[in-house]
Formats: structure tokens, C-alpha cells, sequence
């Protein structure tokens, strides 16, 4: 049976529900001890929602899974979590309270960087071990030894959500020679962009517009109208979900065709705005970090979407789970590796683990620099193409509507350039 229970936050604000794992009576008496204790935040409202959704599915498929395997060092797991709202400003107040007042043994991080970055001071001052969560870059000012990211963009980590996208357009006859680019005041967008203009330097391209917009903007067909009246050949954008929607619509909306568009654009991963925006995604590149091509569709990801899928209904949450459901459960497999390994809730000890090993998950082998990220980069570049009106999940589950452009051991295809073309194939 799950049991709800709800508490006051030490902040006004958190105001969520916590919530107990499920565990089998049986399997539960199996296991010795008080429960060793997850603590996260994790967007289940606001406009993160959708991927922080799925990130929570398959972090509770991990917990009951190693219920039902003894748990770990004898012990049944537990999972602590609490709604940040997509709203950075809860993160500080949870944290506090999952370690001060819940008595957490273990932290991982919330979903996104935005949500990551203001929880470093609270980890970093406790001394925990903390393995974040797509969250991009965040390690660079604080260079915490006890950081860990679950992000496949590898050691050269701003501009690795770019680097397809200028490879791309590079290797185009004639090269485009200049940029228009778009970023939401955010810190993920602030890295990305950071790394979009070294990405730029490297390649040869010049910006012709590098502004960024409020993180509160609705309107965004005053942003693609400028940077449609700077005639640059790429239109690259930085954006978070509701951002990454509007720009597309307003694209479409305002007939702006340059001969490229994307490149670091969250959420257009998402099944529900997938359904929301169709045949508008046609010709958009964008970054990715895992699709269902037949090299990355392994045995163990697969098992882990069979699960994911059949729940996902009942679960209220993004019917696929392939943006961050594999990754949410991943996480979690890392964190008890490292306890399994060490035999010890030590966080001195499990950083040093994690810093010396190979960790296997089911997104395969995974190794960390001194910075706590991957060692090597597994950042795609994926264009969107032929949707046709109506499309939906038989659509999206595959690969029909998508070609894989970069690494060039993954790519499925060629661009479609330009991309007015794209939009009319």
C-alpha cells in the first residue's frame, strides 16, 4: 500500500505532499533496519512538469524494483521527494528540509539546471554526495568534488548542446556564415549560449543578433521578427519548454525561413508538446539524448520501457518516458552502485567510487571527470521531418519522424536543407 503523508514545509512554499514508496509485506520483513532514505525535489507542476514527470516514474520504478531485490546494504530504500514547482526558489527550502528535517541519508538532484544550480550551496555546505539531473554546467563555478551530473553533453559541457548543430551547418555547400540567437534569462540557456558562441568561433560563424528575453515572455513574435530582419542564415534557440513552443508557433506564424533552426531548444522532446505542435516541427534540428534507433535501443532500455509504457497511463505522465524516464531511473543506479560498492552511505567514500569506476546503467557505461562530468560526450543533433497533421504516439515512438545528423557513429541520415524545404517535404 502507499501511504501519503503530509507536512509542513520549513518554508512557506513547498507546500508539498511527501510522498512513501510502496513495498511488498513479504520482501519488506525480508529486509533489516530503517529504510535508507532518497531525498530530491523534482518538477511536478509548472511548465517543467511534463519531463519531471517522467523522471519521478522512473525513479520509482528503481525504488521498487530494489525493494523487491533486498533493497540495498540489507536495507528497503526510500524515496523522499517534494514538488519544487518549477520554481527555483523552493529549491533552497527543500534541500534544507530533506537533510535538517527529514534526516535524509542521500540526495539527488531535481530536474534541470535552473532547479540544480541554487541547490549546490545547500549540498556543498551539508558535505553530501550530489548527482544532479540534466542540469547543465553547474559544477563549473564550484568545481565540488562530490558532483556528479546525469547529463551525456561530457567534459566540454556548455557547448555540447550546439556543437551538432554548427557541425552541421558547416558542412554545407555554400557554408553559411552567420547566427541569430535567442536565449531565455535562465541559467541553462545562459550556458548554452555561452557555449553556442565558442561553438560559433570554432566553426567560423558570426552573430548578426545574440539577445536574450525574460524568462515571463508569452509574446515571442517580437524575438523571431528581429531576428528574421537581421537576415542570418541560422536561427539558433535557447530555450525552456513553454519557450521552446512558443518560438516554433510564432516561426511558423510569422513565415521566418531561415536555412536552419533549433539547436538547444528543451521540451520539443515531450510527447504532449509533440501532439500540441505537429507539422510545425518539420525541419527543426535540435539537440537529443537518446532516441530509439536500433543502436541505442538495447535490451536493458528496452526492458526498462516496457515497464515504463504500461504504467505511464495510470501514472498521468509522458506516455513514452524516452527524455527522461531512462534517465531518471539511471541516476538512481549510479547513486547504488556506489553504495552497493563501497557497502557504506559514507558520501566521502561514494565520491571517491564514483570518481575511480566504470558505472554501468541501462544508458550504458558511464565514467566522470574530476568535475563530476561524463567523461565523453553522447549529445545528439536530430532533425524533425515529414509529420504530417494529426500524428501521434505510433508517430513518436519511432524513428519515421526524426533523423539522428550527429555524432557521426549514430547518424541515421542527412539534413533536409534548407529549411523551408523541410517544412514543405
Amino acid at each position: 500500500m502507499t501511504h501519503r503523508i503530509s507536512r509542513r514545509g520549513i518554508n512557506a512554499g513547498i507546500g508539498a505532499a511527501l510522498i512513501s514508496p510502496a513495498w511488498g509485506s513479504a520482501r519488506a520483513l525480508a529486509q533489516s533496519g530503517e529504510p535508507i532514505k532518497i531525498g530530491f525535489g523534482m518538477a511536478l507542476t509548472g511548465p517543467l512538469a511534463a519531463n519531471g514527470k517522467q523522471a519521478l516514474l522512473g525513479a520509482k520504478i528503481w525504488e521498487e524494483q530494489t525493494n523487491a531485490k533486498g533493497g540495498l546494504l540489507g536495507r528497503p530504500v526510500k524515496l523522499f521527494y517534494y514538488d519544487d514547482q518549477s520554481n527555483p526558489s523552493t529549491i533552497p527550502g527543500i534541500y534544507t528540509k530533506l537533510l535538517d528535517v527529514d534526516k535524509c541519508d542521500l540526495v539527488v538532484g531535481p530536474y534541470a539546471t535552473a532547479q540544480a544550480a541554487p541547490a549546490m550551496p545547500v549540498v556543498i555546505q551539508k558535505g553530501k554526495v550530489f548527482i544532479s539531473l540534466f542540469a547543465l554546467a553547474v559544477n563549473s563555478a564550484f568545481h565540488y568534488p562530490k558532483y556528479f551530473a546525469m547529463l551525456p553533453s561530457g567534459p566540454d559541457t556548455k557547448p555540447a548542446f550546439t556543437e551538432g548543430f554548427f557541425q552541421v551547418a558547416a558542412a554545407q555547400n555554400p557554408k553559411p556564415t552567420t547566427v541569430a540567437m535567442a536565449w531565455a534569462d535562465l541559467e541553462f540557456s545562459h550556458n548554452a549560449a555561452e557555449g553556442a558562441r565558442a561553438n560559433a568561433k570554432k566553426y567560423g560563424f558570426n552573430f548578426a543578433y545574440d539577445r536574450n528575453y525574460p524568462p515571463a515572455t508569452t509574446d515571442f513574435t517580437p524575438i523571431v521578427r528581429a531576428m528574421q530582419s537581421t537576415n542570418a542564415d541560422l536561427a539558433l534557440i535557447c530555450s525552456y519548454p513553454l519557450d521552446s513552443v512558443g518560438m516554433v508557433k510564432a516561426i511558423n506564424e510569422v513565415g521566418y525561413t531561415p536555412k536552419m533552426v533549433g539547436g538547444a531548444m528543451v521540451g520539443l522532446h515531450a510527447t504532449t508538446f509533440k501532439n500540441q505542435l505537429g507539422p510545425l516541427l518539420n525541419g527543426i534540428v535540435n539537440y537529443e539524448t537518446w532516441v530509439p534507433s536500433p543502436k541505442l535501443l538495447t535490451p536493458d532500455v528496452q526492458k526498462f520501457l516496457t515497464q515504463y509504457q504500461s504504467r505511464a497511463g495510470a501514472e498521468g505522465v509522458d506516455p513514452l518516458g524516452y527524455y527522461l524516464g531512462t534517465w531518471g531511473y539511471a541516476y538512481l543506479e549510479v547513486l547504488a552502485d556506489a553504495v552497493t560498492a563501497t557497502k557504506s552511505l559514507n558520501d566521502d567514500k561514494i565520491a571517491q567510487y564514483l570518481h575511480s569506476n566504470t558505472m554501468p546503467t541501462i544508458m550504458g557505461d558511464i565514467t566522470y571527470n574530476k568535475d563530476g562530468e561524463f567523461t565523453q560526450s553522447r549529445m545528439m543533433q536530430v532533425q524533425y521531418h515529414d509529420i504530417k497533421q494529426g500524428a501521434g504516439l505510433d508517430v513518436w515512438r519511432g524513428m519515421g519522424y526524426q533523423t539522428v545528423l550527429t555524432p557521426g557513429d549514430l547518424k541515421t541520415g542527412d539534413v533536409i536543407w534548407p529549411y523551408s524545404r523541410a517544412k514543405t517535404s
